[in-house]
């Protein structure tokens, strides 16, 4: 049985798409089977692993609506192991079409129980947002990652998003575990981004991933060539960074 993983947190550029690609990348390289799932109307972690998104017909939003299944949605990426079901920017319609719709919070939780038992690990690259797509990812998902940038309003905004998963596990999906706070964007060199670390890590103690990622320019030119950091660049510390993340879920989800 597959694990779940929506990547989320409504604040934009924190490193969501960024991880999401990455973290399956790296999990397809320790020989984990893995479907990366772009629940972002921009499209990025599609276009990031080598997806033309202009020629998607069938994607999210098809999934979402049960006009197709998410076998039909599914392509081969650039990085091994690893599937996609690719976004378009039709998927902005979407929070607007499911509005009326009922048990519109459960679509993708009923859409994807026909492939969760094919992969060991399912990806949800949600949108920076916390509307309907992001609630069917919550309600859909087993855990959820939430990157935080090493930055001054790194923690603005956490207490709503928290205070969204609490009310996700109360009404929608009691099961929802929070697989880690993810510290993104780190630069030794800055104080504040080492006062970052130590508040969070304060406040949160075990809910924080001991994997930071580091700034890493290398990190922000690979999508630009449809490939993970573990294609563009192997020896980068960023690849280092994401390859120790996969490496930290897969031993906590061993035991």
């Amino acid at each position: 049985m597959g694990k779940i993983i929506a990547i989320a947190n409504q604040k934009g550029g924190v490193g969501k798409t960024t991880t999401s690609i990455n973290l399956a990348a790296s999990l397809g390289v320790l020989e984990q089977k893995v479907l990366l799932i772009d629940a972002d109307p921009q499209a990025n972690a599609s276009s990031g692993l080598g997806i033309d998104v202009d020629t998607v017909e069938i994607g999210t939003y098809q999934v979402l609506e049960h006009s197709n299944t998410p076998e039909e949605a599914i392509v081969k990426s650039s990085a091994p192991n690893v599937d996609v079901i690719p976004a378009h920017i039709d998927l902005v319609a979407i929070e607007i079409e499911l509005v009326d719709k009922e048990n519109r919070e459960y679509m993708f939780k009923k859409a994807l129980a026909s492939v969760k038992d094919k992969y060991d690990y399912i990806i949800i690259d949600c949108a920076p947002s916390l509307g309907l797509l992001t609630l069917n990812a919550l309600t859909a998902a087993d855990s959820v990652v939430i990157p935080i940038q090493c930055e001054y309003f790194a923690l603005e905004g956490l207490g709503k998003l928290l205070n969204t998963i609490k009310s996700v596990q109360k009404i929608h999906n009691p099961e929802l575990d929070i697989e880690g706070l993810l510290l993104t964007m780190f630069d030794s060199r800055l104080r504040l981004s080492n006062q970052v670390v130590e508040e969070v890590q304060k406040h949160f103690n075990n809910m924080v991933f001991e994997t930071i990622i580091q700034r890493n320019t290398k990190l922000s030119e690979a999508p630009s060539y449809g490939e993970s950091i573990i294609n563009y660049d192997a020896t980068s510390k960023g690849a280092a960074n994401y390859l120790s993340l996969a490496h930290e879920i897969i031993k906590k989800n061993a035991k």
